[in-house]
């Protein structure tokens, strides 16, 4: 941020300063601002992870079946098979690397260890892992962050209704924030899918810009 406002012609000011972005980037947008409202005012988030149980949680069972049917169950056996042919080259693979990265992110010991949220045997919750999870949902993030979030000069939120049921999450991030009385922003759900919707970057910048401009 330094380096930009140092090369660029921006006003370096946290009221005049936004962030974007799309899916996991999306997430980013969302959770960022909450933690740092010192230096951001401003959020657009185009289909970001949020509401967990509808947009992670239901691909476990996949990802268990994908482990007993061909890794014996495990893992490690998983990135051994993984590492050795074309990426992608399985249907599985988006399902497992997802629960597998995602646990990296949300709930990961402090020595690196991955806590998976579900036994890989039977998919069953390890709920005190998956409350770690939760804890880094949006929509749970809003009530500890109210005074960040309403002190945001532009909150901007769309998702696509055909996607990965992120258009759920989308709407229950707008409610939380109409809960703690941020009700002045941007929603839209739109007809398309998780792809393709690079058109709508400009929508959002646009708002951000008028909404961050002096």
């Amino acid at each position: 941020m330094l380096w930009i406002d140092s090369h660029y012609r921006t006003l370096p000011t946290r009221d005049h300063r936004g962030i974007a972005g799309k899916s996991s980037g999306g997430y980013g947008a969302m959770v960022t601002p909450m933690l740092r409202p010192d230096l951001w005012g401003g959020l657009a988030t185009h289909a970001g992870d949020v509401l967990f149980e509808a947009c992670y949680l239901p691909d476990f069972r996949a990802s268990v079946r994908a482990l007993r049917d061909h890794y014996d169950g495990a893992f490690e056996k998983f990135w051994g098979d993984f590492r050795n042919r074309p990426a992608f080259s399985r249907e599985s693979d988006s399902h497992l690397l997802n629960d597998w990265c995602m646990a990296a992110c949300y709930s990961a010991d402090e020595d690196g260890t991955v806590r998976l949220p579900y036994d890989p045997g039977t998919g069953e919750l390890i709920q005190e892992v998956w409350e770690r999870w939760l804890a880094w949902d949006p929509v749970r993030m809003v009530a500890r962050h109210a005074e960040a979030l309403r002190s945001m000069r532009a909150i901007y939120i769309e998702a696509g209704k055909r996607e990965f049921f992120l258009d759920l999450g989308a709407e229950a991030f707008r409610r939380a924030l109409a809960a703690i009385g941020v009700t002045d922003v941007f929603f839209e759900l739109f007809d398309a899918t998780h792809s393709d919707i690079e058109y709508r970057y400009p929508l959002g910048l646009k708002y951000l810009a008028e909404r961050l401009s002096p």
